[in-house]
């Protein structure tokens, strides 16, 4: 066998000039292994390899190899043997048509066409920090630590006092003095009790005693990272309200908000930056942030990193970082959970500072907390009385679930109550837009997910209401911690219904305390008018993917029910829309 296809392929053969070759019948034909005479079955090959063999190795003209037939053959059946450059022009194709698919869907996101980023850092114009200013007057604590004698940097002595803050709180005044000596903290405080201030207040002081003569564009010397947009938008904002005179360049990165400004915005000089992990690590892969000269790391709300996943990213960033010994590392968060403190041994020095304020109560006791006893029909009736008689300055509505959120909007909006929905689905610019007109007074309701339940700082705050027990009962910490801040004083209602009251049992044994549960009266379940129509909406899809998955449902904090989006309308005016 094996010296028959040797033949074949290599042996001499003549084949003559007038010999005519009868048609090919069909293979699937009897007289097709019939018909074939020995000399043709000889010249004919009987395998596609064979031929191909002797094409590529022959160097004797095609005619003399190839039946007359299939001379006439078109190209591409002419070189079968090729099928590296038919491999190659497939793939070629087959890219092309990708390629094309691509910019037929997204023509403004081409790849070619992105701006490119200087990846290689420049140097840029050192801090110039403002040190001609001098108190008129220090004031004096009778009980407690002060910020005047805690020898800080003139800068950071005139943007407190400009915020009008003289004492410190526990969390402050327990850190700050280990922390301006360069040591790793782990601090646990509640909610409100300024652990923003006192990680920014180290770093600001950090830089003026250690000023650099040589900065360059994108590199970073404090890094905070914060695991939602909000937290990382509010610590900004306090740290350019904080560090104004001294010269300090802070900035916030996150998702959700324009790639290419904040992508521009890197390429200056950066004394703090604040981001959330993905849009860092995005940054930082196309080196359009340099993480290599971080000298404070500040990880806030490490419990809150742990509950929604993050750890993994944040490793991925730490190992961009200098070393832990070449660092200062702050860790601070409501809860120092074991989770957390493993955290603070692998990435802080061994000799870190653990700093636990432990309240009396959990929740501020400027708070008032109350639980109603009701069915799930007399919430909204109770919602719209304390809404027409009592003082209310700004109220913000928890729900667990975005469709809630949604349901009950549609409610208050149909019994004239101007409001905004503030959940995962709503787009980043317009969360912002919502805050900023929250915090100025313009909308006084908000019915939020727990996406706004932590690190959301607006003032006067004068009631909150759980539409439903959050399903931890850290999140009922933080839901309530959005009122009495600062020493105000606000009111805290949940409604127990037959479909969260289980919930109560686990939340007042975190809190350390028995809640108080009343009924309420028969005036605040009585029903109210409608008024208008609520904004129409697109039907819900059915699909499991855009049902936020079993269980909890479709959380607020949840990547489910992307079609939620149109339910996101605007509730403020009159009318149907």
């Amino acid at each position: 066998m094996i010296k028959k296809i040797f033949k074949s392929i290599f042996g001499k053969r003549k084949i003559a000039d007038n010999t005519q070759v009868a048609e090919k019948p069909h293979p699937s034909s009897p007289e097709s292994s019939k018909s074939k005479t020995p000399e043709a079955k000889r010249s004919e090959p009987k395998k596609e390899a064979p031929q191909q063999k002797r094409h590529h190795h022959d160097n004797k003209p095609a005619e003399q190899t190839r039946q007359p037939e299939k001379a006439a053959q078109p190209e591409s059946r002419q070189r079968p043997d090729n099928k590296k450059h038919n491999n190659r022009n497939n793939s070629d194709r087959r890219q092309g048509g990708r390629q094309q698919s691509h910019n037929n869907k997204k023509p403004d996101h081409q790849r070619q066409e992105r701006p490119t980023y200087n990846t290689t850092p420049v140097k840029v114009e050192p801090a110039k920090p403002e040190t001609d200013w001098e108190p008129a007057e220090i004031p004096t604590v009778e009980d407690g630590c002060s910020f005047y004698g805690l020898g800080l940097e003139n800068p950071i002595v005139h943007g407190i006092a400009d915020l009008g803050f003289v004492k410190c709180t526990d969390i402050q005044a327990t850190t700050l003095p280990e922390a301006l000596k360069g040591r790793d903290i782990a601090g646990k405080a509640q909610t409100g009790t300024g652990k923003t201030a006192a990680f920014l207040i180290a770093a600001f002081d950090y830089f003026l005693k250690n000023p650099l003569t040589e900065t360059y564009s994108g590199t970073p010397r404090c890094l905070i990272i914060a695991p939602t947009r909000e937290l990382a938008v509010q610590i900004g904002k306090d740290a350019k309200e904080l560090g104004k005179y001294c010269g300090a360049n802070v900035l916030s990165v996150f998702g959700g908000m324009d790639y290419e400004k904040q992508a521009t915005e890197l390429g200056d000089r950066v004394d703090i930056l604040v981001a959330t992990p993905g849009r860092l690590i995005d940054y930082a892969r196309r080196k359009i942030v340099h993480l290599n000269k971080v000298e404070i790391l500040v990880i806030d709300e490490a419990d809150r990193m742990l509950d929604m996943g993050f750890i993994p990213d944040v490793r991925r960033i730490i190992g961009h970082l200098p070393g832990s010994n070449k660092r200062v590392t702050q860790i601070y968060s409501a809860t120092l959970s074991k989770p957390v403190m493993t955290l603070a041994t692998t990435w802080m020095k061994k000799d870190y500072h653990v700093v636990e304020i432990d309240p009396d109560t959990v929740v501020s006791e400027d708070v008032e907390q109350v639980v109603y006893m009701v069915t799930a029909k007399q919430k909204v009736p109770i919602i719209l009385w304390h809404l027409k008689h009592e003082e209310i300055k700004r109220m913000m509505i928890f729900t667990n679930r975005k469709d809630e959120s949604a349901a009950l909007a549609d409610a208050l909006f149909e019994h004239g109550i101007d409001l905004e929905l503030l959940t995962g689905d709503v787009p980043q610019r317009k969360r912002m837009s919502i805050l900023e007109r929250f915090r100025s007074g313009e909308l006084k309701v908000v019915v939020a997910t727990d996406v706004a339940g932590r690190g959301i700082h607006v003032d006067d705050v004068s009631h909150v209401i759980n539409f439903e027990l959050p399903y931890e009962p850290e999140d009922y910490v933080h839901r309530v911690g959005r009122t009495g801040r600062a020493g105000a004083k606000g009111r805290a209602i949940s409604f127990a219904c037959e479909n969260s009251a289980f919930e109560l049992p686990t939340i007042e044994e975190y809190i350390g305390n028995a809640l108080k549960c009343t009924t309420p009266e028969e005036f605040m379940v009585e029903e109210h008018e409608k008024v208008r129509e609520a904004p129409k909406r697109k039907p819900q899809s059915n699909n499991r993917r855009n049902s936020g998955g079993s269980g909890g449902g479709n959380r607020g904090n949840s990547r489910g029910s992307r079609n939620q989006g149109s339910r996101n309308s605007n509730y403020r005016g009159g009318g149907k829309r």
